[in-house]
């Protein structure tokens, strides 16, 4: 229990910083009329009937650009358009409104729609590099980028991304089934430990409530906490490490600044781009836990860097791990990307008028349903490739049941967070007038 309360706690300082991130980027772009007119371009290919390749193109096409083997369909079709545009929306309003990952639901939600494991990863880096891409000036004009930070980490973030597409296609390429149940079950673990980290705080949370008599502060999912200001031990004890070269960072917020050995900038690098071309996500959620408590960089530091790594990591793996192997799915990417836009817009104006203890059961409940979604999806895999033995219609059901789970929950939660918001437009209103 120990471990996986550290753990959870680790992955939510990673989540929260994550979504931190897609909400500033968000912003930035929607209020930005240069990066709403390069979105309009983006489109223009749905606009024009969308990227399809026929058939008869495709067979033709080498396999290194999707070509025969590639699952694409990465064709046109209003019904899949609206269909990313509501999983986007549904990630965006988790985010926004609990202020933690809500991209963590993207693989899960396009996989329980038929969308293949590969495909669904593959697109979600795509999705997260067009946002970066777009809002990525932000943190640049205030300075927070530690350039010599990034480059040595992104050394390991292209091995490690390199790594994960790999991993990726060649189970795919033993048995696309392989491929899916090989990262079902990441995300499994994944959402399993994050999920239960979040329900037992938020229990937590509520208990002391009830003891107090008393409101906890309205500071979102998870409330406001020392970012790394102060080195623990840890950090200490690998930044003594003096492994040359040593690349220093920090100048500004500490006397003289703080060293570390390229060697563990690398690993930690390596371990991010792994987690990217694995799992799509951009890797972000790793980042930040990474370099604060780990590492030993300011907060301030480590998010303008992360911004910086986040775009060469999900741009390099979606390009060279998923694109050029037709893995990416361009309709779903484009309308998860509108969709993530106006779902953080409105998750984020409806933190003024719910409490914070609300939305962290919310969040709790989301991230548990994703795990509830992929661990029933898991059994029909294993009966597929014949690894267990279990019948198909108990396996249909099993599967059945963890998307119905899924999609009433985010849908829920949808509903209710649109309904808060037009509920409360004229109290929104008046609190905006009075800033």
């Amino acid at each position: 229990m120990g471990f996986i309360k550290q753990l959870g706690r680790f992955m939510m300082h990673g989540a929260e910083a994550h979504a931190k991130w897609e909400i500033a980027v968000s912003l930035e772009i929607l209020h930005s009329r240069k990066r709403l007119l390069i979105l309009m371009l983006l489109l223009i290919p749905l606009l024009l009937g969308g990227i399809a390749f026929a058939d008869p193109i495709k067979e033709a096409l080498p396999d290194v650009l999707g070509g025969k083997k590639a699952y694409s369909p990465s064709f046109y079709s209003m019904g899949i358009f609206i269909v990313s545009i509501l999983i986007g929306m549904g990630a965006g309003l988790i985010t926004g409104c609990i202020g933690a990952g809500g991209g963590f639901v993207i693989a899960p939600a396009l996989m329980s729609a038929g969308i293949k494991g590969i495909l669904a990863v593959g697109t979600d880096l795509f999705h997260i590099f067009a946002k970066a891409i777009m809002g990525s000036v932000i943190h640049r004009k205030l300075g927070n980028v530690s350039v010599p930070l990034a480059l040595v980490f992104l050394i390991g973030a292209i091995i490690g991304a390199t790594a994960g597409g790999m991993i990726n296609r060649f189970f795919y390429e033993i048995n696309p089934v392989l491929s899916d149940a090989f990262i079902t079950v990441i995300y499994s673990l994944m959402l399993g430990f994050l999920g239960s980290y979040a329900m037992l705080d938020y229990l937590k949370a509520r208990k002391r409530m009830k003891q107090q008599d008393a409101s906890v502060p309205d500071t979102g999912a998870h409330g406001q906490r020392d970012e790394g200001a102060e080195m623990g031990s840890l950090p200490r004890s690998i930044q003594a490490v003096k492994i040359p070269p040593m690349v220093r960072f920090d100048h500004d917020f500490t006397p003289g600044g703080r060293a570390i050995s390229w060697v563990f900038l690398v690993a930690s690098g390596a371990l991010v781009g792994l987690a990217a071309g694995i799992m799509g996500v951009g890797g972000g959620f790793l980042t930040f836990p990474i370099f604060v408590y780990v590492l030993g960089v300011s907060s301030m530091t480590t998010v303008g860097t992360d911004i910086f790594q986040i775009i060469f990591t999900a741009g390099y793996a979606a390009i060279t791990q998923y694109a050029i192997y037709g893995f990416i799915f361009y309709t779903l990417a484009m309308g998860m990307l509108i969709g993530s836009l106006v779902g953080i817009q409105i998750g984020a104006i409806v933190t003024k008028v719910v409490k914070g203890i609300t939305i962290r059961g919310f969040y709790a409940m989301s991230v548990l349903a994703g795990f509830v979604n992929r661990i029933f999806a898991l059994p029909a895999k294993l009966a597929e490739m014949e690894l267990i033995p279990l019948s198909k219609p108990v396996a249909h059901a099993l599967e059945v049941i963890g998307i119905w789970a899924f999609f009433v929950i985010i849908g829920g939660f949808g509903v209710w967070v649109v309904g808060t918001f037009f509920a409360n437009l004229g109290v929104l209103r008046e609190k905006e007038k009075g800033q």
